[in-house]
Protein backbone atom coordinates (compact mmCIF):
# COMPACT_ATOMS: atom_id res chain seq x y z
CA UNK A 1 0.00 0.00 0.00
CA UNK A 2 1.08 3.73 -0.57
CA UNK A 3 0.50 6.50 1.73
CA UNK A 4 1.08 10.15 1.04
CA UNK A 5 0.25 13.36 3.15
CA UNK A 6 0.94 17.18 2.21
CA UNK A 7 -0.27 20.46 4.27
CA UNK A 8 -0.98 23.29 2.18
CA UNK A 9 -1.92 26.34 3.14
CA UNK A 10 -5.10 28.08 1.79
CA UNK A 11 -5.90 32.33 0.88
CA UNK A 12 -7.27 33.94 3.54
CA UNK A 13 -11.20 33.81 2.30
CA UNK A 14 -14.21 36.02 2.91
CA UNK A 15 -16.92 34.82 4.77
CA UNK A 16 -18.71 31.65 2.70
CA UNK A 17 -18.15 28.67 0.79
CA UNK A 18 -15.17 27.79 -1.53
CA UNK A 19 -14.83 25.37 -3.94
CA UNK A 20 -11.04 24.23 -3.41
CA UNK A 21 -11.29 20.91 -5.56
CA UNK A 22 -8.61 22.23 -7.44
CA UNK A 23 -5.86 23.07 -5.17
CA UNK A 24 -6.20 20.25 -3.17
CA UNK A 25 -5.47 18.16 -6.74
CA UNK A 26 -2.61 20.43 -6.86
CA UNK A 27 -0.92 19.94 -3.39
CA UNK A 28 -1.04 16.35 -3.71
CA UNK A 29 0.12 15.29 -7.44
CA UNK A 30 1.18 11.31 -6.03
CA UNK A 31 -2.62 11.11 -6.44
CA UNK A 32 -1.97 9.82 -9.79
CA UNK A 33 0.25 6.87 -8.14
CA UNK A 34 -3.15 5.41 -6.71
CA UNK A 35 -5.48 2.80 -8.61
CA UNK A 36 -7.49 2.33 -6.00
CA UNK A 37 -7.62 4.28 -2.57
CA UNK A 38 -8.71 7.20 -0.49
CA UNK A 39 -7.98 10.77 0.34
CA UNK A 40 -9.02 12.40 3.62
CA UNK A 41 -8.94 15.72 3.77
CA UNK A 42 -8.87 17.42 7.24
CA UNK A 43 -9.13 21.59 8.08
CA UNK A 44 -6.83 22.25 11.22
CA UNK A 45 -9.28 24.92 12.87
CA UNK A 46 -12.16 25.17 14.60
CA UNK A 47 -14.00 28.17 13.18
CA UNK A 48 -14.03 26.89 8.78
CA UNK A 49 -15.22 23.40 8.30
CA UNK A 50 -15.12 21.31 4.89
CA UNK A 51 -18.04 19.84 2.74
CA UNK A 52 -18.66 18.24 -0.39
CA UNK A 53 -21.30 19.31 -2.65
CA UNK A 54 -22.44 21.04 -5.87
CA UNK A 55 -20.01 22.75 -7.90
CA UNK A 56 -21.28 23.89 -10.85
CA UNK A 57 -24.26 26.39 -9.73
CA UNK A 58 -22.67 29.32 -7.30
CA UNK A 59 -25.83 30.35 -5.72
CA UNK A 60 -26.30 26.47 -3.79
CA UNK A 61 -23.00 28.39 -2.14
CA UNK A 62 -25.12 31.51 -1.49
CA UNK A 63 -27.99 29.59 -0.25
CA UNK A 64 -25.67 27.62 1.71
CA UNK A 65 -24.33 30.82 3.80
CA UNK A 66 -28.04 31.96 4.07
CA UNK A 67 -29.24 28.69 5.90
CA UNK A 68 -26.32 28.59 8.33
CA UNK A 69 -26.87 32.16 9.49
CA UNK A 70 -30.46 31.57 9.70
CA UNK A 71 -29.76 28.25 11.83
CA UNK A 72 -27.12 30.02 14.17
CA UNK A 73 -27.79 33.63 14.62
CA UNK A 74 -24.97 35.64 15.85
CA UNK A 75 -25.55 38.13 19.21
CA UNK A 76 -27.48 35.05 20.48
CA UNK A 77 -27.75 36.11 24.49
CA UNK A 78 -27.20 32.75 25.47
CA UNK A 79 -23.79 32.06 24.30
CA UNK A 80 -20.51 32.54 26.65
CA UNK A 81 -17.84 32.41 24.11
CA UNK A 82 -17.82 35.80 22.34
CA UNK A 83 -14.25 37.08 22.95
CA UNK A 84 -13.65 37.12 18.89
CA UNK A 85 -16.58 39.04 18.26
CA UNK A 86 -20.19 38.02 17.10
CA UNK A 87 -19.11 35.59 14.59
CA UNK A 88 -16.92 33.59 17.26
CA UNK A 89 -19.30 31.10 18.88
CA UNK A 90 -21.79 31.14 15.84
CA UNK A 91 -18.40 29.75 13.49
CA UNK A 92 -17.41 26.86 15.89
CA UNK A 93 -21.50 25.56 16.08
CA UNK A 94 -21.47 25.91 12.01
CA UNK A 95 -18.24 24.02 11.91
CA UNK A 96 -19.01 21.43 14.52
CA UNK A 97 -22.22 20.61 12.53
CA UNK A 98 -20.33 20.42 8.87
CA UNK A 99 -17.02 18.61 10.31
CA UNK A 100 -13.51 19.10 10.33
CA UNK A 101 -13.20 16.20 7.22
CA UNK A 102 -14.14 15.10 4.33
CA UNK A 103 -13.37 11.23 2.28
CA UNK A 104 -13.50 11.04 -1.23
CA UNK A 105 -12.63 7.92 -2.84
CA UNK A 106 -9.38 7.39 -5.57
CA UNK A 107 -9.59 5.56 -8.46
CA UNK A 108 -7.42 4.95 -11.08
CA UNK A 109 -5.82 8.21 -10.08
CA UNK A 110 -8.65 10.47 -9.85
CA UNK A 111 -11.17 11.77 -7.39
CA UNK A 112 -14.10 9.60 -7.67
CA UNK A 113 -16.82 12.49 -7.14
CA UNK A 114 -20.02 12.77 -8.95
CA UNK A 115 -20.45 14.75 -11.51
CA UNK A 116 -21.49 17.98 -9.88
CA UNK A 117 -19.25 17.76 -6.55
CA UNK A 118 -16.63 19.79 -5.50
CA UNK A 119 -14.80 19.93 -1.85
CA UNK A 120 -16.24 23.11 -0.03
CA UNK A 121 -13.81 25.04 2.32
CA UNK A 122 -16.85 27.03 4.56
CA UNK A 123 -15.40 30.05 5.94
CA UNK A 124 -17.79 30.96 8.73
CA UNK A 125 -15.45 34.04 10.49
CA UNK A 126 -15.47 37.24 8.88
CA UNK A 127 -12.02 37.34 8.70
CA UNK A 128 -10.36 33.80 9.12
CA UNK A 129 -7.31 34.29 7.49
CA UNK A 130 -5.62 31.58 5.91
CA UNK A 131 -6.59 28.36 6.93
CA UNK A 132 -4.46 25.17 6.85
CA UNK A 133 -5.35 21.63 5.67
CA UNK A 134 -3.79 18.12 5.72
CA UNK A 135 -4.07 15.46 2.46
CA UNK A 136 -3.96 12.57 3.13
CA UNK A 137 -4.01 9.82 0.05
CA UNK A 138 -3.68 5.99 1.05
CA UNK A 139 -4.00 2.95 -1.54
CA UNK A 140 -2.89 0.71 -3.81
Amino acid sequence: MKMYQASIQLRARARGFHLITSEVLQAIPQLREVKTGMCQVFIQHTSASLTINENADPTVRIDFETYFNKAVPENDPDYEHNDEGPDDMPAHLKAAMLGSSVMIPVTNGRFNLGTWQGIYLCEHRDYGGARSLVITIWGE
